[in-house]
């Protein structure tokens, strides 16, 4: 279990890395990143800068001994407001819905902390080094300095980055012991999965199939493609009467490479070729010769030689896959019921202030 929570932590925080560090969330808990919740002052408006101090500084919610300030929620609800102003216009109304949302993410949050405190949990300095050891595999990065670099690129110093990694390893242990804990996956649901998605689990089907081909290109006359055509036309009648295709692929093909191997085009799937190519291709059986296929380079003639069914992976291949997946699903189901019965089992109170929210 130990694992599994550092893993899901890394993968968290790696996100800050590779993509910015203003809106990840970790999957299974839906928690604001900590980025976001300690945005910079410095990205409030003007508008929200200019308020008098005791109306910033007033307090928005009352989470058990806790307190949520309208400076509180204005931080972690600007980043989200410019991102939404970057996709259109965003007026009055769906700010304050922003601002609400952003609320509710925030009481969460406190609710959380409190819970973490409650049942004691901690992190150690070997966990959070073993986390940070791992985002650095997991972005190639090859050394501390080179961390601390990407970091400042994404506005972050490493001491912020630890302590968002030691809080989210805080959080996902939080939620092993109150909701994964209790989830159980069957054998039974497990194979019910894999066979409603054999699909998701089975190769594509691969084709192996030789060529002969007969360059034209965009600029060639109509007089050399018609004189091409002809040549094809011909090669073409001497592989339907049954003369070594290898042969002929060697002797008139203008691609070197067929020349040399027969017009050997190799093991391929779907969508690995041309689609006049594959088009043609996939309506062949084992052993048959296309009629002549134009493309925009030249003339083709296609012979399927083999055409390879794709194999399903066994179940017990795959278990520990869709173990993890149902998991995860169950676990992200059990958080979200969870979080409403710890919501619901708290004093909670909502003061709304006229112009805030």
């Amino acid at each position: 279990m130990k694992q599994r929570i550092l893993k899901a932590a890394t993968a968290a925080l790696a996100l800050l890395i590779a993509g910015g560090c203003a809106s990840n969330d970790v999957a299974v808990s839906k928690e604001p990143a900590a980025a976001t919740l300690k945005a910079d002052a410095a990205t409030l408006s003007p508008d929200e800068l200019k308020k008098p101090k005791n109306v910033t500084n007033a307090i928005i919610a009352i989470v058990n001994d806790d307190i949520i300030t309208q400076y509180d929620v204005n931080l972690a609800a600007v980043p989200v407001i410019k991102d939404a102003e970057k996709k259109g216009a965003v007026n009055d109304a769906a700010r304050s819905a922003i601002r609400r949302s952003v609320l509710d993410r925030l009481v969460e949050k406190k609710l959380t902390e409190q819970k973490i405190r409650e049942l004691g949990i901690r992190v150690s300095e070997e966990e959070i080094r073993q986390a940070i050891d791992d985002v650095r595999k997991q972005n190639n990065i090859p050394s501390q300095e080179a961390l601390e670099t990407a970091l400042a690129g994404q506005g972050l110093s490493f001491d912020q980055y630890r302590a968002q990694l030691q809080e989210q390893i805080e959080k996902l242990k939080l939620i092993s012991m109150e909701v994964r804990a209790k989830v159980q996956v069957g054998e039974t649901e497990m194979r019910e999965y894999y066979t409603a998605n054999l699909a998701k689990y089975t190769e594509e089907d691969s084709y192996r199939a030789r060529h002969i081909f007969f360059k034209t290109g965009e600029k060639a006359s109509p007089a050399e493609i018609q004189k091409s055509k002809a040549t094809a036309l011909a090669v073409l009648a001497d592989a339907k009467t049954g003369k070594d295709f290898a042969e002929l692929a060697k002797k008139f093909s203008e691609d070197p490479a067929a020349r040399k191997d027969g017009g050997d085009l190799g093991s391929f799937k779907k969508g690995d070729m041309q689609p006049e190519l594959e088009k043609t291709i996939f309506s062949l059986k084992p052993g048959e010769i296309s009629d002549l296929v134009s493309t925009p380079i030249g003339f083709h003639i296609i012979k399927l030689e083999a055409r390879v069914t794709g194999v399903t992976k066994p179940f017990e291949n795959v278990k520990a896959e869709i173990e993890e997946l149902i998991y995860r699903k169950k676990s992200e189901e059990r958080f979200s019921q969870w979080a409403k019965d710890l919501r619901g089992k708290a004093s909670v109170e909502i003061k709304e202030l006229d112009g805030l929210l």
